[in-house]
């Protein structure tokens, strides 16, 4: 099984539908079997999307509308174009720059999504907020594990990562005493700052797929200040910082943990570099 996360910051800059092109042909260059995305946006102007740009989508929760620029439908539909339906869920968060519907998503090239769950867990559920934080999960038929698309806050802000971490983790408490849980996205804490974000999760017991990888890089995902860093950036911060991760709530053999978009094989499309796990099946 491969998973593949990217923090897409969609539709920002003119030169977003080339970025979409080069995502979608990476896409098709690995195969993943699932993907998870956040900050895949639409703008709030754009017309609504109907009929065939709407295939495979699986409502999860929201009553904002799919636009025509949909980031996830828009990839979705390059995919079918080129022969590999995905079976996907989109769940707006937050008003993004005033002008963009930002939201998580994930989609599945290897199974349709059989069931959806979207959890709110910041303090405050307000759309105009750009602290509002949710996660969004699917199940896939055939299949007991359930991935979540996850984008946390910080961890020394006003409602900081512990708090919201608390609350993510109890409310995939219930799926992750049935079946194995996937934790795929930003989670805006860096590897290498110990007693914090990344040490919190793994102390809760689950399992960092980068560190239990037969083969793997160097993982850093973000190079340089990017957009929510500037002011956070401290003296001895490494240049390439690992926050974006996939985390397992149970054993798994892993084959391979590659940073990916990186400008390497693979384009860069977003500021963050996207990962991508393989692991065997049990």
């Amino acid at each position: 099984m491969k998973l593949l996360t990217l923090n897409a910051h969609s539709l920002q800059g003119d030169d977003a539908p080339q970025r979409l092109e080069n995502f979608v042909r990476g896409v098709l260059d690995m195969r993943p079997d699932l993907i998870a995305l956040q900050e895949s946006s639409q703008s709030r102007s754009a017309a609504p999307l109907d009929g065939p740009g709407r295939q495979g989508f699986v409502r999860a929760s929201g009553g904002i509308p799919l636009r025509r620029d949909n980031h996830t439908a828009s990839a979705a539909r390059l995919l079918r174009e080129a022969g590999v339906p995905c079976s996907w869920s989109w769940l707006p968060v937050k008003l993004g720059y005033g002008r963009y519907d930002e939201g998580l998503a994930l989609l599945s090239l290897s199974a349709p999504v059989a069931e959806t769950d979207a959890l709110l867990i910041s303090a405050r559920d307000d759309y105009r907020d750009w602290r509002t934080r949710k996660v969004l999960g699917v199940r896939l038929e055939g299949r007991e594990d359930w991935f979540y698309s996850v984008h946390l806050g910080w961890w020394g802000d006003e409602d900081p990562f512990r708090d919201q971490w608390a609350r993510l983790e109890a409310g995939v408490a219930e799926k992750r005493a049935r079946g194995p849980v996937w934790l795929l996205g930003d989670f805006n804490s860096p590897a290498h700052v110990r007693g914090q974000g990344h040490d919190l999760v793994e102390s809760s017991g689950w399992r960092d797929t980068f560190q239990r990888a037969a083969r793997r890089d160097g993982g850093g995902t973000v190079r340089g200040a990017i957009d929510g860093w500037r002011d956070r950036l401290e003296e001895g911060v490494p240049e390439d910082m690992r926050i974006d991760y996939i985390w397992c709530s149970q054993d798994r053999d892993i084959a391979l943990s590659q940073v990916v978009f990186d400008g390497g094989k693979h384009p860069v499309v977003s500021d963050h570099f996207g990962v991508l796990a393989e692991m065997e099946e049990p």
